[in-house]
C-alpha cells in the first residue's frame, strides 16, 4: 500500500508537466505571425484600350488643315477654308498654300503666305497688309479686296461678279483681271510684269499705277 501511494504524486506531476508543454506549443503556433503575401505586378492594360492622348502643341506650333474661325499669329503648314466656311487669318505665317473653298469667305490681315492664295467660287477673298511669296488666283466666285500687300507672283481675278479692289500692292509678276461682272477699280500699285485688264463690266477705273512691262486692253489708261 505504501508503495502505491508514493507513485500516484509522480505520475500526476507528468501528467501536468505533458500537458504544460502541448499547451505551450499551441501560443506558439498562435503567436506565430501570418506569411506575408508575394508581390503582384500591376495587370497590364486590356488589348484595345487607347494609349494616353500626347499633349495639344503650344501656341505659335499649331498645323491646322481647316479654318473656319480665325487664327492668330500662329504657324501653320497650309490652310483649308472649307466650302461655306469664313476665316480670319490675323499675323499667320502660313508655309504652303491657302485654299478657300465654294462659297467660303477669307480674310488675311498682316499674314505670310509662303505659297499661293487659291479660291474657286469663294463669296468674299480679302488679303490686307500682307505678304504673299506666291500668287493671288481668285476666279468664278464674289468679290475681292487687295490693299497694300506684296505679291511675289501674280494677281489674278477672272469671272468675279462682286467689286474688285487693287489698291497700293507691289506685284512682282502680272496683274490680271477678265470677265469680271461687279466692278474693278486700280490704283496706286506698282507691278514689275504687265497690268492686263479685259472684257470686265463695267469697264475698270482708278490710276496712279507704276507698271514696268505694257499696260493692256481696259487698263491701258490705268
Amino acid at each position: 500500500m505504501t508503495r502505491h501511494r508514493r507513485l500516484l504524486p509522480a505520475l500526476a506531476l507528468t501528467a501536468v508537466v505533458a500537458l504544460a508543454g502541448c499547451g505551450g506549443d499551441d501560443a506558439t503556433d498562435a503567436a506565430a505571425p501570418a506569411p506575408a503575401p508575394e508581390p503582384t505586378t500591376e495587370p497590364s492594360a486590356a488589348p484595345g484600350t487607347a494609349a494616353p492622348q500626347a499633349p495639344a502643341p503650344a501656341d505659335g506650333e499649331t498645323d491646322p488643315q481647316a479654318c473656319d474661325g480665325r487664327l492668330g499669329a500662329v504657324t501653320v503648314a497650309r490652310v483649308d477654308v472649307p466650302a461655306g466656311g469664313s476665316c480670319t487669318l490675323d499675323g499667320t505665317t502660313v508655309q504652303g498654300n491657302v485654299t478657300v473653298g465654294n462659297g467660303a469667305r477669307l480674310e488675311a490681315l498682316g499674314v505670310v503666305v509662303d505659297g499661293d492664295v487659291q479660291a474657286e467660287a469663294a463669296a468674299q477673298v480679302d488679303v490686307v497688309d500682307s505678304r504673299i511669296d506666291g500668287n493671288i488666283q481668285v476666279e468664278q466666285g464674289g468679290g475681292s479686296t487687295v490693299t497694300g500687300t506684296r505679291i511675289d507672283g501674280d494677281l489674278q481675278w477672272e469671272q468675279q461678279t462682286g467689286p474688285l479692289v487693287a489698291d497700293r500692292n507691289t506685284v512682282d509678276g502680272n496683274l490680271q483681271a477678265e470677265q469680271n461682272r461687279g466692278g474693278l477699280t486700280v490704283s496706286g500699285n506698282t507691278v514689275d510684269g504687265n497690268l492686263e485688264c479685259e472684257a470686265n463690266e463695267p469697264a475698270p477705273t482708278g490710276g496712279g499705277n507704276r507698271v514696268s512691262g505694257d499696260r493692256e486692253g481696259q487698263c491701258a489708261g490705268l
